[in-house]
């Protein structure tokens, strides 16, 4: 666990999205839960030391951010963004999200097999968002200020959560901090767009998704990232390369490394990235008649 400023804590060493915490003077508010079950019961008796949880925010909707809900029951109320809500542990993604918590546990969890419910029961209550968002929102936490800002780009209902009393904000993966940027359905124009709200913060630290916590000058790097994937694929569509062609040779592997635990998805980040870039950016639209 790594103490950020005098009331924020987040942990950036474990396998799965960078889970944190705020005190404040009238209980905790929690931001993204582990994804590994011993992780997640550690993280809700970490944040529950400081204070009774109010809320429970997620960023996205992506498993690694969201699975840990299911242990903090009770404890706050969760808030998502209506996109995000629609697309919690939806099926039909790519890898299945409760088949792709279930491989990790015996590499990174293998004492959380005790805790992972099977997936009906998991299921009938998996601890979503009961206060739901469509633009913005604002909560008021004791001595602290929590807005919730709709960033789509990363995922449709990707939200950011400014901090102005500690001079901080939480990304989710809108930043991924010197590890491999996920692309995957991602909207890069929306992320570029997103990045430069985020730019206009007065913050001193972001905490990202993935990655070590880092400061807005990483912004520029996150974009940089961004239109070095788009350009590439670009590139290789104006010289005639097929999509298969396109996923085989556009790579970015001397980049970063793959966040915690995950480095055996190198070609799975790279193929997957190049390939969707590839079908948005050849699609061509029927003309009107």
């Amino acid at each position: 666990m790594e103490q950020v400023t005098r009331n924020v804590w987040t942990d950036v060493t474990i396998r799965g999205c960078n889970p944190s915490f705020v005190a404040t003077s009238d209980g905790v508010v929690v931001i993204d839960t582990p994804q590994l079950p011993t992780k997640a019961v550690e993280w809700r008796q970490a944040a529950e030391s400081h204070g009774a949880i109010r809320y429970l925010i997620n960023t996205e909707h992506h498993v690694d951010h969201i699975f840990g809900n299911y242990y903090f029951k009770g404890a706050g109320t969760v808030v998502n963004h209506r996109k995000l809500l629609e697309n919690f542990m939806a099926p039909g993604q790519d890898p299945d999200p409760f088949d792709y918590a279930c491989e990790a546990i015996p590499t990174d969890d293998p004492e959380g097999k005790a805790l992972l419910p099977d997936r009906e029961t998991y299921f009938a209550d998996p601890n979503k968002g009961k206060i739901i968002f469509d633009c913005d929102l604002t909560l008021r936490v004791g001595d602290h200020t929590f807005n919730l800002l709709y960033t789509p780009g990363h995922t449709p209902g990707q939200t950011a959560i400014y901090v102005p009393e500690e001079r901080v904000v939480f990304t989710g993966d809108t930043v991924f901090s010197e590890c491999q940027t996920w692309l995957m359905s991602s909207d890069v124009d929306q992320w570029l767009a997103a990045l430069d709200r985020l730019r206009a913060l007065d913050v001193d630290t972001i905490v990202p998704g993935h990655g070590p916590v880092t400061t807005p000058s990483y912004l520029a790097v996150q974009r940089a990232t961004l239109l070095e994937w788009k350009t590439a694929v670009a590139v290789a569509i104006a010289k005639g390369w097929s999509r298969a062609e396109t996923m085989a040779r556009v790579e970015f592997t001397d980049r970063y490394p793959v966040d915690v635990g995950q480095g055996h998805m190198m070609n799975h980040i790279q193929t997957k990235n190049a390939g969707a870039l590839w079908d948005k950016l050849s699609a061509v639209t029927a003309p009107a008649h």
